[in-house]
């Protein structure tokens, strides 16, 4: 079974960007739904982004819309979140979730059954 791996974490200061990528190497990602999920300070593992096995349906949370970009690369079997104008409140452990079933993606975490071991963002002046 895919074993997903999150990368590109990093400290940034507010207004910053990072780029996240996923991937699962040598388990090809392009039949599955795609999520990234973050675990903040005291907060449950919450949806920031998620894609579709096609790239052409995706879903934000509300908190980073306009922000944050997902995409993915079926060929080089990469899942990548694009972050910008990043803000304190986007700190948190960032983790990359993938769902067996060929389906619109989900927004709640249970619907994922593979997951990475995360990768830290900071977001600190």
């Amino acid at each position: 079974q895919p074993q997903p791996v999150e990368s590109g974490g990093d400290s940034v200061q507010p207004g910053g960007s990072l780029t996240l990528t996923c991937t699962a190497s040598p388990y090809m990602l392009d039949f599955y739904p795609v999520g990234w999920f973050r675990r903040t300070s005291g907060r449950q593992r919450e949806m920031v982004s998620c894609i579709n096995r096609w790239g052409n349906l995706i879903k934000y949370a509300d908190s980073v819309k306009g922000r944050f970009t997902i995409s993915r690369d079926n060929a080089k079997n990469i899942i990548s979140l694009q972050m910008n104008n990043m803000k304190f409140d986007d700190t948190g452990v960032y983790y990359c979730g993938v769902d067996r079933l060929d389906r619109e993606c989900r927004v709640e975490d249970e619907s994922y059954d593979w997951w990475g071991k995360g990768t830290p963002v900071t977001v600190s002046a």
